[in-house]
C-alpha cells in the first residue's frame, strides 16, 4: 500500500511536471491563441457597438424627419389658416365698403330729395308772393273809373 501511494504521488508528480513542460512549451502558442480570441472579441464587440451606434443614429434621424414632417405639417395648416383669415377679413372689409358706400349714396339721395323739395316750396312761396301781390300778369288789370255824376 505505501508502494501504491508512493507510486500515486511520483506519477502525479511526473504527470505535474510533464503538464508543466508541456504548458511551457506551447505557453507562447497558449498566450497567441488567447491573445487571438481576445482580438476576435474585441472585434466583435466593436462591431456590435457600431452597429448598436449606426441603430441609434438611424432612428435618432428618422424620429428628427418625423418632428420636421410634423412641423412642417402644422406650418402649413397654420398658413392655411392664415390665408383662409385673411380672404375673410378681405370680404368683410370688401362688404363693409360696399355698405358705406351704399349709405353715402343713399345720404347723396336725401339730401338732393331735400333740397329739390326746398327749391319747390321756395319756387312755390314766390309763387304765391307774386299772386297775391299782383305781378307778372298773374291775375288781370282792374281799371277803374270815376264818372260823374249830375
Amino acid at each position: 500500500r505505501l508502494i501504491e501511494e508512493e507510486t500515486a504521488r511520483r506519477v502525479e508528480e511526473l504527470v505535474a511536471r510533464r503538464v508543466e513542460e508541456e504548458l511551457e512549451k506551447r505557453r507562447d502558442e497558449i498566450e497567441h491563441e488567447v491573445l487571438r480570441r481576445v482580438e476576435e472579441a474585441k472585434r466583435i464587440m466593436e462591431a456590435q457597438l457600431l452597429q448598436e451606434l449606426e441603430r441609434q443614429r438611424q432612428a435618432e434621424l428618422n424620429a428628427q424627419k418625423t418632428r420636421e414632417e410634423e412641423e412642417k405639417s402644422k406650418r402649413e395648416e397654420l398658413e392655411r389658416i392664415l390665408e383662409e383669415n385673411n380672404r375673410k377679413i378681405a370680404d368683410a372689409q370688401a362688404k363693409l365698403a360696399e355698405d358705406q358706400l351704399r349709405i353715402v349714396e343713399e345720404q347723396r339721395k336725401i339730401h338732393e330729395e331735400r333740397m329739390k323739395l326746398e327749391q319747390e316750396r321756395q319756387k312755390q312761396q314766390k309763387e304765391e308772393q307774386r299772386m297775391i301781390l299782383g305781378k307778372g300778369k298773374s291775375r288781370p288789370r282792374l281799371s277803374f273809373t270815376l264818372k260823374a255824376t249830375e
